[in-house]
């Protein structure tokens, strides 16, 4: 069985190579989150989204934005950490605080809405270190084995060779620290988290984003465009 039969929704080709040692953790956690959903338990986020993280091309990644957990507010996590859906209403406080910091590093206008794919479609990949959560209950699916899994996404990353800049937000992501810090093809910015329970101890005044593209100049990569463009109609 591949590693995107393990849960619903196809990877990008390069994603399935990248996590081929990671096959058996999926099989466990499928059977896991699956046992979770059968009990009753509502599992955020929707099947499909689970592993939209995967859905981006693996040779073209060149900035990790490393969370912790899915949001646990139904109709809010949609497998990219921090993003939402584009007609969520109002937006997670913790996007809010990542939309201020951004004004304030470089200047762009606060986004009405939470889709990020503007952002994917540049090489950026938004991962949560676990990529499940019970409904109103935050971190309730950590030490299922997600952590395994994205750790094996971390070192495929930097095994390319290629420019990564990670962003790592919070204590959770921060642990992944030692796997990044890889060589000269990496730079590394970490911070508290964005949610409003730490984001005015360290991350306000972070300038990630900024810093972000100082490391991929040095790189010899593209910065990437973080004004967000209004929402779809």
């Amino acid at each position: 069985m591949s590693v995107s039969a393990s849960l619903i929704a196809p990877l990008e080709a390069g994603w399935e190579r990248a996590l081929a040692p990671a096959q058996e953790q999926f099989h466990s956690v499928r059977d896991q989150v699956q046992r979770r959903r059968d009990d009753g338990e509502h599992v955020l986020p929707a099947p499909q989204d689970v592993l939209r993280a995967f859905r981006q091309p693996f040779a073209e990644v060149k900035v990790l934005v490393i969370g912790q957990d899915p949001y646990p507010t139904p109709g809010h996590p949609i497998g990219l950490s921090f993003a939402v859906s584009s007609d969520v209403r109002p937006l997670p406080r913790s996007l809010r605080n990542i939309f201020t910091e951004l004004q304030q590093d470089v200047g762009a206008d606060p986004s009405a809405h939470g889709d990020l794919s503007h952002w994917a479609h540049q090489g950026v990949l938004m991962l949560n270190r676990v990529l499940t959560v019970a409904a109103g209950s935050p971190a309730s699916h950590r030490g299922i084995g997600w952590e395994a899994i994205t750790e094996t996404a971390v070192r495929a990353l930097v095994g390319r060779g290629t420019p990564l800049v990670s962003i790592l937000w919070g204590a959770q992501a921060r642990k992944l620290q030692p796997l990044l810090d890889a060589g000269d093809h990496t730079e590394v910015i970490t911070s508290a988290h964005p949610s409003p329970l730490s984001a005015s101890r360290g991350f306000f005044g972070s300038r990630p984003f900024s810093r972000t593209n100082e490391a991929l100049r040095r790189l010899g990569t593209e910065p990437i465009d973080w004004q967000l463009p209004p929402a779809r109609s």
